[in-house]
């Protein structure tokens, strides 16, 4: 028996004998996972048999799922009856569909499903329906929202206005079909003024798409 590393070989009694048959003895090798070949003398007259199997052979492989079925759903944290309990905008300026992730205090990961049927598509462009970059900004401020309106933050259910945003860059055009995953991070919070400052980030499909810091203040700090 010869061993190395990756591999075990086997050679079988025959196989190495210089008697004079009427046939060679042949070789199989089988390989697994573990990496394992055996040589064993065959009956089977041609000069050379390779026969290869997998552990693995039984099993459904990712390419043969069907497409419907690849993709779970986003959690729900908060559905959008949640939502509209804790912002006051409405339609057609509710930008949030689904909270999928809450941090107490600390940040919210929500989503926006981005729909032809969108009432700024028309005008926006009717030719290559985009998203506003400014209604992106406003989708990901009231995601910002629901972190600063919740009792771990302010505690309080007034509304919320901009008081600055920095640093704003729109990394690709977001259009009908995608699904905007925004990120609001709570970075600085005065309770003293309503005052929150916060960092978002928005993806499509993991590639960021936007990204800013936004500066909010509580309507009743004003």
């Amino acid at each position: 028996m010869a061993t190395t590393s990756n591999s075990v070989l086997f050679l079988g009694s025959d196989s190495l004998s210089h008697h004079h048959h009427h046939h060679q003895p042949l070789l199989h090798l089988s390989s697994s996972r573990s990496h394992s070949v055996s040589l064993l003398p065959s009956k089977r007259s041609t000069p050379l048999s390779l026969r290869c199997s997998t552990n693995g052979d039984n099993t459904t492989s990712e390419k043969d799922t069907p497409i419907e079925l690849k993709y779970p759903a986003f959690p729900t944290v908060m559905d959008i009856n949640q939502i509209r309990e804790i912002l006051p905008h409405r339609f057609p300026f509710l930008l949030v569909d689904r909270v999928i992730e809450y941090t107490p205090g600390v940040s919210a990961v929500a989503i926006k499903n981005v729909t032809i049927n969108d009432n700024f598509f028309p005008g926006h462009f009717p030719e290559r329906p985009i998203m506003p970059g400014v209604l992106m900004i406003e989708a990901m401020a009231q995601v910002g929202g629901i972190v600063m309106l919740q009792p771990e933050v302010g505690g309080s259910q007034d509304n919320f206005f901009f008081a600055g945003i920095d640093k704003v860059r729109f990394r690709k055009p977001v259009i009908a079909g995608d699904t905007l995953v925004m990120r609001m991070t709570l970075l600085k919070f005065q309770k003293r003024f309503g005052l929150a400052k916060m960092e978002g980030k928005a993806y499509v499909g993991g590639a960021l798409v936007c990204e800013g810091e936004f500066m909010m203040v509580s309507a009743g700090s004003s």
